[in-house]
């Protein structure tokens, strides 16, 4: 069976920017941001959707995800969006549930903006990676 692009990062097959990890989940900046900061934040079990992972382990998720917002628009100081992937018919690419964490730094609709890559270097991104990056 072929890894989605998600466990190639969990287990390091491919590089990322993790700015979070514990012993069940993984958080990293996404390789085609809607804005500078997008943090994609996963489960290191590959769950597909919301329907798969039990209520217990979405919980935990939930509050990882709020711990990782509430510091990315603290250390950014802006507002997010927030959006749980489920599914195909909810546009989702990789079959691994995930939430996207979009800063919103500048006021445009992310969702029509495009995904280019926003940063002007690597290191542009490297330095987004380590400023965002707490521990477990």
């Amino acid at each position: 069976m072929t890894k989605t692009i998600f466990e190639k990062i969990i287990e390091r097959e491919i590089p990322a920017d993790i700015i979070y990890e514990d012993e069940k989940h993984i958080a990293f900046l996404n390789i085609a941001p809607f804005e500078k900061g997008h943090t994609l934040v996963i489960t290191k079990h590959p769950y597909k959707t919301i329907f798969e992972i039990p209520e217990d382990e979405y919980l935990q998720l939930q509050k990882v995800v709020h711990r990782i917002a509430k510091h990315i628009k603290d250390v950014l100081n802006c507002d997010m969006n927030m959006v749980q992937n489920n599914g195909e018919v909810s546009g989702q690419e990789v079959p691994h549930i995930h939430f996207h964490l979009i800063p919103r730094l500048q006021q445009k609709n992310i969702y029509t903006s495009g995904m280019d890559d926003l940063y002007v270097s690597d290191e542009e991104k490297k330095e987004f990676g380590d400023r965002l990056r707490m521990d477990a």
